[in-house]
């Protein structure tokens, strides 16, 4: 069990900085999708009723989903499943601001929600939650092989254990206006950074509309600011989790984002919240953002011609190649606390829910990606055609290679706890932060990060949750 210190401050770092990443002011309609969504499937082979003793029940804590239909879908699937199994079921739906310190707190008080969905950074709870190397081997035989940045946040290599089950990823491309890139000489939008500070500027200098990749101590700001950091040959730690930030691949990226911040972006990326840049891209304010679907999702409800001139483009290339972290991750834990019937029917209904996840990609509007793609054998064809009337009809066929560029934060080592704390006090964005304003030379915010890094890993190198130790 965490020490008090410990629980205290990573709740006080989870409160700041787990936002809503995609959450937008866009009205509630839901499109009308173009084909039928899949049939529900409630006796599957991973159910058996009144196997479980009366009274059992699994209490679920969620976020509320960026696509408000997901949940219309979720919660009545849930009920679907318990009837037949006979297992009592409910669910809340609470802000992401909540869900770290809430788990938290059931974790120390010994008693809470049987099932809860993070989206980030599960590791840091790794002491408070059961290991599930056994469920996530049954689905791996199951349904097959798991993507890889799945289940890179859901295993711990140094113990050996599954600490989460991942059912699910949403990959981050780039969303540009097309009208604007295409004046600027790139009408497939930018494919690399360096086309993203040159077309930037010229759109910038014209209209007066920025680039939108936040520089602030919030989700979506650390999820752009490592994608340089990757594609530049940069990162936190290496294969082996030793702390290699200090190298002249950071320096290069700082240099990089220095320069993209002087002549390209929106200025005021260093007070945004994770709402702003998919509001500000809805606004039609900025001509490219770093981010999933919902944004585009947003503006197909608000303004159908407007989300027609939204494109859809890869992770950008540089020095190093093509990275991007995944937006998301639907990350199941299951407290300690949790036992006997109610851990057992709470491991069956992740198998449930796997073996039936075409609805859920399909009521998520194509944002949640399947962790097990054998689970949805119609994503490819529903990125070639949109069943949610996208104009046109593939423009989200460039996340069939998503797999390919979407890696996890941890990349190239896992996603442990001390990663996981490290983007969770904003270390990376406040060190190119501090360079983009020009507050700190390159070497000295490095400096400042490497010595805050060491500080993370050293003690969780010392709980033995992490590498050489």
């Amino acid at each position: 069990m965490w020490s008090t210190k410990i629980q205290s401050s990573i709740s006080s770092i989870f409160l700041m900085v787990l936002m809503v990443a995609c959450q937008t002011t866009a009205p509630a309609p839901t499109p009308t999708p173009s084909s039928t969504p899949p049939p529900t499937i409630i006796n599957s082979d991973t159910t058996d009723s009144g196997r479980y003793p009366a009274g059992t029940e699994i209490r679920f804590l969620q976020w509320n989903h960026f696509v408000p239909q997901y949940d219309k879908w979720f919660d009545p699937f849930v009920t679907a499943w318990g009837d037949e199994v006979g297992v009592q079921t409910s669910i809340e739906h609470i802000p992401l601001t909540e869900l770290s310190s809430r788990l938290q707190t059931a974790i120390i008080a010994g008693e809470g929600p049987t099932l809860v969905e993070l989206i980030i950074a599960a590791s840091v709870h790794v002491e408070g939650v059961h290991d599930l190397t056994d469920l996530n081997l049954q689905a791996q035989e199951q349904f097959g092989e798991q993507v890889s940045t799945c289940h890179a946040n859901s295993y711990l290599p140094t113990t050996g254990q599954y600490y989460g089950y991942c059912v699910a990823w949403a990959p981050d491309p780039g969303n540009y206006n097309i009208n604007l890139w295409t004046e600027a000489g790139f009408p497939d939008g930018p494919q690399s950074w360096e086309d993203l500070l040159v077309g930037g500027q010229t759109i910038r200098d014209t209209h007066g509309i920025g680039v939108g990749l936040g520089i602030s101590p919030e989700m979506d700001s650390e999820m752009a600011q490592r994608a340089i950091l990757w594609s530049f040959g940069a990162s936190v730690q290496d294969e082996n989790e030793n702390v290699v930030i200090n190298s002249p691949e950071t320096l290069a990226a700082l240099e990089y984002i220095a320069n993209l911040y002087q002549s390209s972006m929106a200025q005021d990326v260093f007070d945004w919240n994770p709402a702003t840049n998919n509001q500000e891209l809805i606004a039609g304010n900025l001509s490219y953002i770093l981010n999933s679907v919902s944004a585009y999702r947003s503006l197909q409800k608000i303004d159908a011609p407007a989300a027609d001139n939204i494109g859809f483009v890869p992770a950008l290339e540089g020095p190093a190649g093509r990275y991007a972290s995944s937006h998301v991750w639907s990350i199941y834990v299951i407290p300690n606390y949790v036992q006997g019937a109610e851990l057992e029917a709470a491991q069956e209904f992740l198998l449930h829910l796997t073996a039936n996840y075409d609805q859920a990609t399909f009521n998520s509007e194509l944002y949640n990606f399947p962790a097990f793609p054998s689970t949805v054998p119609q994503l490819d064809d529903w990125l070639t055609t949109d069943p949610f009337n996208s104009t046109p009809a593939n423009k989200l066929n460039v996340l069939a290679t998503a797999d390919e560029w979407g890696i996890h934060l941890g990349y190239p080592g896992t996603a442990n706890p001390a990663v996981a704390e490290v983007f969770a006090q904003n270390i990376i964005t406040t060190m190119m932060r501090d360079v983009a304003t020009g507050e700190k030379t390159a070497e000295e915010a490095l400096a400042i990060a490497e010595a805050e890094i060491n500080v993370i890993y050293d003690k969780w190198r010392q709980k033995g949750l992490i590498g050489n130790p």
